[in-house]
Formats: structure tokens, C-alpha cells, sequence
């Protein structure tokens, strides 16, 4: 039963764009085929269609209901009504080494060098509630801690663990393979996150190229995304490298595979490629609210897939990840993870130095442009 909450007052969307925009045709997986064998099948089969070749992908009915994301986006929103002085206090020390649970201000990141403009996106991460994170938070995060508390662990039990459960299905692994080295109550880097892009004018909009954050992929095992109404986000396809938009649904989640996934399976499982695009003209003059879960495997984890003779790797022929062809070893997650983190955190990067886009992450990892 979800715990008694204090009233946070409703969170209003913003009406969808009525632009005809370019929208990804995506998978979506209905989490109320799972209770059958066939439905299982299906799911898989599409599961896998999705991280090889479209990139994101829906889930619906995951026994979450759309008041409980409500209260989250309405929690959001008062908390990045706080004062920047306060917000302040919870920029986690060591942010420039790759620390990440906390408050990362707006700003590091200079998009158009001559007018000097800078990124407008604000991250408040929370780390999981299994006893091996402090937790201190604003008031309005405090306060509501149990409710935050019981969201996540929900994110992770009716949405990650049903996934992992369908990918070990489509690998023809045993079902448990993911859930094993995704257990909540392990310490891992997981996080639940608010974020912020506030608005840009027309006139900055352009200057920047109409583009708030550039191609990325992310560096875990899944993204979930909540449906949020404002046009932002863009995919490219894995088959045929088109740039289209993710179009909100309604009562879904929008997910991604990551890098780590993508290690594990020596490049099987693909990493989307993902920017956040300026909104159409219609939206152009609201910010963007984003409810976001970042899901790691075990940290001290290294060992691939491949090496324990999965069937369908085999049988594709993925035997060797991005670090195994170059000699190197692979990372551990908790490597990967601050290895990565401290690369984006760079403060005073301008968009398009080559230098940072192109760095070494790690012995056998270079970073790359998307455009």
C-alpha cells in the first residue's frame, strides 16, 4: 500500500504541440502480456527489435499509476522553485571527480562561444534507499522521502526486474541472469532524478542551433523516462542513423538500453543515441520538466556474457566488446560509471571542441561525436 502523503497541489502539463514533427515509430511493450508464456515470447522478441534497431522503446500497464508520477513531476517542479542559494548547498563534493547524487547546477557547459551562452539544465539525482547512501536533501525532498523512496523501489520492481526478465528470455539465458546482478538492495549506482531544461528565446534558440544538449548515449544498463508533453527528445534509429522525435504517450514509460548492457553482450544489446532538441514553436516558451531512473548492475562486475557461452552471442558472432578488441580490460561498473561521470561533468567545455567530445574515457574507450 503506498504510505500516507501530505498534499504537494497538483502539477499541471503543458498541452501537447500540434506540429506535424517527424515521430520515431517505436516498439511499445504491454507489460500485461507477461503473464503467459506466449505473451513472454512476444515481448522478448520485441524487446530485442527495440535495443538493435530503433533504439527506444514504450512500456505501458507497469502497475504504476499515473497520480503516484503526478506527485513525483509536482515534487519536481517545487523543488526547482527553491532558491539557486539553496539549491547550492547540495552540489555533491567531488563533482568534478565524478560524484553525482545531489544538486549539479545549470551552466557548465558554453553552447555558442561567441554570445556565450551556456547549458540551462539543472539534475537533482537520489541515490537508492538500501543503507548504503546518506541521504540529505532540501526540505521538500526530506519531507517527502518515504513517498520518493516507495516510487523508486516500485520503478525497480515492476518495470527493471520485468525487463530483465524479457532480455535474459531473447539472450536464452536463465530469467533471473539480469535481475541477479541488478538487485536493489546491492549497492550500485542506480539513481532517481529531476531535471530541468529551462527555456531558451527564439533568438537563442537559433544561436545554439536549435539544439539544448547534444548526441549521447547513456553509460548504465537502462534509462526509464517518464511521459512528459513537451517535444524535446530525438533518437537515431540504429539501422539507419535518421534523427526522429520520441512522441510523448500517455500512460508509458520511454526507455533506452545503455552502454553497459552494450559491454555486457560485446555490442548485441546497442546504446541509443539520444539528443535533446529545442522544443517546436508551440512550446518554445514553457521549460521541461524530466522524471528520469538510471539503472547500474553490480559495481564490481566485469565479466561479459560472451564469456559464459551465452547461445544467441554465439551464435551472432559477439565475442568481443569495445575494450577486449583493443587489448584493454574491461572496466568494472563502478569504474565506467565515475570514469564517465567526471568526463561530463568538465566544466567550461565549449559545444564542438574536439578534444572533449573525442577523449579517452578509459584505456580502450574513446568517446565520439553524434550529430
Amino acid at each position: 500500500m503506498p504510505v500516507p502523503v501530505p498534499e504537494l497541489g497538483s502539477y499541471n502539463y503543458v498541452p501537447e504541440t500540434k506540429e506535424n514533427l517527424d515521430w520515431a515509430d517505436l516498439v511499445t511493450l504491454d507489460f500485461n502480456l507477461l503473464g503467459t508464456p506466449e505473451g513472454k515470447k512476444q515481448l522478448a522478441a520485441a524487446l530485442i527489435k527495440a535495443v538493435r534497431e530503433d533504439g527506444f522503446f514504450y512500456v505501458k500497464n507497469f502497475n504504476i499509476s499515473q497520480e503516484r508520477v503526478n506527485r513525483q513531476f509536482a515534487l519536481g517542479k517545487r523543488l526547482y522553485d527553491l532558491p539557486l542559494e539553496e539549491k547550492l548547498k547540495y552540489v555533491p563534493e567531488g563533482l568534478e571527480k565524478g560524484a553525482f547524487n545531489g544538486y549539479v547546477p545549470a551552466g557548465r557547459r558554453i553552447l555558442e562561444p561567441v554570445s556565450g551562452l551556456r547549458d540551462r539544465t539543472e539534475i537533482y539525482n537520489i541515490p537508492k534507499f538500501n543503507g548504503d547512501f546518506q541521504h540529505n536533501h532540501p526540505a521538500i525532498i526530506q519531507d517527502h522521502l518515504p513517498e520518493i523512496e516507495e516510487f523508486a523501489r516500485s520503478l525497480h520492481s515492476e518495470v527493471l526486474d520485468p525487463l530483465h526478465v524479457l532480455l535474459a528470455t531473447a539472450l536464452e539465458l536463465p530469467e533471473d541472469y539480469f535481475t541477479n546482478i541488478h538487485k536493489y538492495q546491492v549497492k550500485s549506482e542506480d539513481h532517481f532524478r529531476y531535471m530541468k531544461y529551462s527555456k531558451y528565446t527564439p533568438e537563442e534558440n537559433i544561436k545554439i542551433g536549435k539544439l539544448w544538449g547534444q548526441g549521447h548515449t547513456d553509460l548504465g544498463s537502462w534509462t526509464l523516462l517518464f511521459r512528459q508533453p513537451v517535444a524535446a527528445l530525438q533518437i537515431q534509429n540504429h539501422k539507419t542513423g535518421q534523427w526522429k522525435w520520441a512522441k510523448p504517450q500517455d500512460g508509458t514509460l520511454t526507455v533506452n538500453a545503455c552502454d553497459a548492457l552494450s559491454f555486457l553482450t560485446a555490442g548485441y544489446v546497442r546504446s541509443t543515441i539520444h539528443r535533446v532538441a529545442a522544443p517546436p514553436k508551440d512550446q518554445e516558451h514553457v521549460d521541461r520538466l524530466g522524471l528520469l531512473y538510471f539503472s547500474r548492475y553490480s559495481p564490481q562486475r566485469r565479466k561479459a556474457l560472451y564469456d559464459q557461452r551465452t547461445p544467441v552471442l554465439q551464435r551472432e558472432g559477439y565475442t568481443q566488446n569495445e575494450f577486449e578488441k583493443s587489448g584493454n580490460p574491461v572496466p568494472t561498473m563502478e569504474e565506467w560509471t565515475f570514469a564517465k561521470q567526471a568526463w561530463q561533468r568538465t566544466k567550461d567545455v565549449v559545444r564542438g571542441d574536439k578534444n572533449f567530445e573525442t577523449a579517452q574515457i578509459l584505456p580502450g574507450w574513446q568517446e565520439r561525436p553524434y550529430a
